[in-house]
């Protein structure tokens, strides 16, 4: 998920700051999605979907579509 994730935000010409505030969060947790060091909660992992217009299973790489 976390290379995934990374790969979305610059796809979209996002910065951390920017997800940070979508998600209303704090910098560091993003990044520590993105490093994979943290898993997001259902309703961040829900929020990311939105935001990525991707579905759950592809950013949890169950499947590589969209």
């Amino acid at each position: 998920m976390k290379e995934r994730i990374k790969e979305l935000r610059i796809e979209k010409g996002l910065k951390l700051k920017d997800v940070a505030e979508y998600l209303n969060l704090n910098v560091r947790t993003v990044y520590r999605y993105e490093d994979g060091t943290r898993e997001p909660s259902i309703s961040i992992l829900i929020k990311l979907c939105d935001l990525f217009d991707v579905s759950a299973d592809y950013l949890i790489g169950r499947t590589d579509n969209y």
